[in-house]
């Protein structure tokens, strides 16, 4: 018996060496490891075909860091929310493209992260417009889509998101303005830090019909395709640009966060999110570098602060803008009260 069973026992490991040898068999201390797909930091989810949606929400930003309109360089950062705890492997790619590129979320990132993305590099033979990424995993998230178009056209028949009603253009702006500067301070906002955005009726040739919004009417708004910047200026200063009294009877137009009352040629109330304006109040303003020239009915922005010059041109910010919340309500035109 004891015979029988070492050969039994040889038997049994040279079959197993030969299961081995073949990859027909392992032994489970020695199987290779498996990728985990849980959110802990030893555990990143780091496969090809992730089974968990780690990224909740995706919004992308423009940054121009040429002064040219083109050829152009840009980054595109991506802000990540909902993301679950500790390291992650996020995998991403530009909508139209076949390759894949991934970045590693470090643990202490409380649910939300923001990383330079990719470079870009246009001119008039790339034939882009438009830039959106969509991530790696089953639910199939996409960005919003970020428009630039000074170095191309959009197809005569694309639409840029729809109205919910007529946005009207009256002789100081209107609904339209207010419209375009909530554009230009979210086209901004996230990299500069503007609080508020300001443009002027000049430059504006007509509203916007209900539905959706094609490329002519997006060009009949506003054609120039002008640099949004940002600046910063104290209260004091803005008090006395949004009194200057324009030939032609305009306004300077704010966006929603902005609100104020002109009365005898001066500001008599101002409100930044609904708390008054002080004098020594420093605000981060975003507009088109020809405002802030001095070139559009106003006067130019001396003794301000330049803060930030990688805009977008005004005419993709509006197409972004209006893409991103789609379907827009018309705004009631209502942030500048005269008396």
């Amino acid at each position: 018996m004891k015979f029988s069973s070492r050969v039994g026992r040889r038997i049994g490991w040279l079959a197993a060496f030969v299961a081995l040898a073949s990859g027909a068999f392992a032994p489970a201390a020695h199987a290779a490891p498996k990728q985990a797909v849980s959110g802990t930091a030893s555990a990143a989810p780091a496969q090809d075909d992730p089974v968990q949606n780690p990224v909740g929400k995706v919004t992308i930003h423009f940054e121009r860091t040429t002064a040219s309109k083109c050829p152009v360089t840009f980054r595109i950062h991506g802000s990540f929310e909902g993301l679950p705890a500790g390291v992650q492997i996020i995998r991403y790619r530009v909508v139209g493209t076949e390759k894949w590129r991934s970045f590693k979320v470090p643990p202490n990132h409380g649910g939300a992260y923001t990383t330079v993305l990719q470079t870009f590099e246009w001119d008039w033979e790339t034939e882009e417009t438009s830039v959106q990424i969509e991530i790696k995993q089953p639910d199939g998230l996409v960005s919003n889509v970020l428009h630039y178009f000074k170095c191309g056209l959009p197809g005569e028949d694309e639409t840029f998101g729809e109205t919910t009603g007529d946005v009207g253009l009256t002789a100081s702006g209107g609904p339209l303005a207010e419209l375009v500067a909530d554009a230009y301070v979210d086209a901004v906002q996230a990299l500069s830090g503007a609080e508020v955005a300001l443009v002027s009726r000049y430059g504006f040739y007509a509203g916007l019909d209900a539905g959706p919004v094609t490329r002519e009417e997006l060009w009949g708004t506003q054609s120039a395709g002008l640099a949004v910047d940002v600046h910063a200026m104290t209260g004091a200063q803005l008090k006395s640009l949004l009194a200057y009294p324009n030939p032609q009877g305009w306004v300077l137009t704010p966006s929603a966060a902005l609100r104020y009352t002109l009365e005898g040629g001066a500001v008599t109330e101002i409100t930044l999110n609904g708390v008054p304006v002080t004098d020594t109040q420093v605000i981060k303003i975003a507009a088109n570098y020809i405002l802030m020239g001095g070139w559009q009915g106003f006067p130019q922005w001396t003794g301000t602060t330049s803060v930030y010059h990688g805009g977008p041109d005004d005419t993709a910010a509006l197409a972004s803008y209006l893409v991103k919340n789609s379907p827009v309500n018309p705004p009631a035109g209502d942030r500048v009260t005269i008396r």
